[in-house]
C-alpha cells in the first residue's frame, strides 16, 4: 500500500532551484518582517540594501534581483508560498533547471529595470524625487506571479479553474485579470509594487513569444525534443488576443509595424512562416474558434507528455541500476546460468 508522502519526501523530490528560491524567499521576507517588527522606528535599517529604491540602485546594484525575494507583508509572503512556489516547481520540472533561472532573471530583472525608468521619468516630470527616487521601494514577486499566468496561458489556455470556491475562469483570462487588478491599485496611488504586474505580463509574453528556446513539435525539455527553435509563434499566444476582438484590427497593424521593425533591428527573430507579428496571422486567413481551440489543446497535450517523460525518467534515475538484469538490446532472452557444485 502507498504511504502518504512526508514533508521531507517533498522537500527532497523538490528541484534544487524552487527549493533554493523557497528558501531565500522564506529567510529574507521572514528577517525583514522580524527587524521591522523589533525596530524602535517601525522600519529596519538598511533599507536600501534589502529594497529596490530608484535613487539608491545605482550604489547598490543587486538590489534589482534580490528585492524579489523580499514581501515585507504577512499576506505578501503567504501569496508567493501558495502561488509562486508551486508554479515554479512546475515550471522546473517542465522546462528544466537552466530555462527556469532563466525565465527567474529576465522577468525579474527587466521588470525592475523599467520601473526604475518609470520612476525617473515621473521624478523629470512631476518632480518630487523625495518619492520617486527615494520613498517608493519596489519587491516581492507579483512579476513572477504574472510571468507565471502568462507561462500557464501559453500551455493550457482553456483549463478551467475555481477561484475562492465558487468563481470559474479559464486559465487565459487570469493574466489580464490580474493586470486589470494592477491597473486599478495604480490609479488608488499604489504604484509600488503593482506595477510590477504589468511589466511582469509584458515581459515575459514577449519572452516565450520570441526568444525562449523551445522544439519543433512544442516540447520545452531543454530542447531535446524536435528540432530546436525559438519562441511560440502559434496564433492562439498572439499578443491580440490578450485584447477583446473589437480592437484586434487596429492593434493588429500596431503589432505588425513593431514586429517588423524589430526584425529588421535584429531584435527579434523572423519567422518563416509567417508575414506578420512573429506568427499571428488575420483572423479571416483560415484560423477561427475551432482551430485555436484545437491548437490549444495540442500544446496542452504537449507540455503534458513533456513533464510526464521528465518525471518518468527522474522517477528511472533514481531507482538502482541492478534492481533488474539487464535485457539485450536484440530482444533475445539471456542464457541462463548453472551455479557450479562443488
Amino acid at each position: 500500500m502507498a504511504l502518504l508522502s512526508t514533508p521531507l519526501d517533498t522537500f527532497t523530490s523538490t528541484p534544487p532551484v524552487t527549493k533554493a528560491f523557497t528558501i531565500s524567499l522564506l529567510v529574507a521576507s521572514l528577517g525583514f518582517q522580524y527587524a521591522s517588527y523589533t525596530s524602535t522606528t517601525g522600519k529596519p535599517p538598511y533599507l536600501e540594501w534589502l529594497l529596490l529604491y530608484p535613487g539608491w540602485w545605482i550604489y547598490n546594484p543587486w538590489t534589482i534581483v534580490t528585492c524579489v525575494l523580499v514581501e515585507p507583508s504577512v499576506f505578501g509572503l503567504i501569496g508567493g508560498l501558495v502561488f509562486t512556489v508551486p508554479s515554479l516547481r512546475y515550471f522546473e520540472r517542465l522546462w528544466g533547471t537552466v530555462e527556469t533561472i532563466k525565465f527567474i532573471v529576465i522577468v525579474a530583472v527587466v521588470s525592475n529595470a523599467i520601473s526604475l525608468v518609470v520612476n525617473y521619468l515621473e521624478s523629470f516630470i512631476f518632480g518630487y524625487p523625495e518619492i520617486f527616487l527615494y520613498g517608493m521601494a519596489y519587491y516581492g514577486t507579483t512579476a513572477l506571479q504574472a510571468g507565471f499566468l502568462v507561462a500557464f496561458t501559453q500551455i493550457i489556455p482553456e483549463h478551467q479553474v475555481q477561484l475562492f470556491g465558487f468563481v470559474k475562469a479559464r486559465v487565459k483570462r487570469l493574466p489580464m485579470a490580474y493586470v486589470g487588478l494592477s491597473n486599478v491599485m495604480c490609479v488608488l496611488g499604489m504604484q509600488s509594487p503593482w506595477i510590477l504586474i504589468q511589466w511582469g505580463w509584458l515581459v515575459s509574453w514577449g519572452y516565450l513569444r520570441f526568444w525562449k528556446k523551445t522544439s519543433a513539435d512544442g516540447a520545452t525539455l531543454n530542447g531535446t525534443i524536435g528540432a530546436e527553435t525559438w519562441g511560440d509563434r502559434s496564433e492562439t499566444f498572439a499578443f491580440v488576443h490578450w485584447f477583446p476582438p473589437l480592437v484586434h484590427g487596429p492593434l493588429g497593424k500596431v503589432c505588425d509595424f513593431v514586429y517588423d521593425n524589430a526584425v529588421k533591428l535584429k531584435i527579434v527573430r523572423g519567422h518563416p512562416s509567417a508575414d506578420s507579428e512573429g506568427g499571428y496571422m488575420p483572423l479571416s486567413a483560415g484560423g477561427g474558434a475551432g482551430n485555436s481551440r484545437a491548437e490549444a489543446e495540442r500544446r496542452r497535450a504537449m507540455a503534458l507528455k513533456a513533464l510526464d517523460q521528465r518525471m518518468a525518467n527522474t522517477a528511472g534515475s533514481n531507482t538502482a541500476s541492478g534492481s533488474r538484469p539487464p535485457q539485450p538490446a536484440n530482444g533475445e532472452q539471456p542464457a541462463p546460468t548453472h551455479k557450479r557444485s562443488n
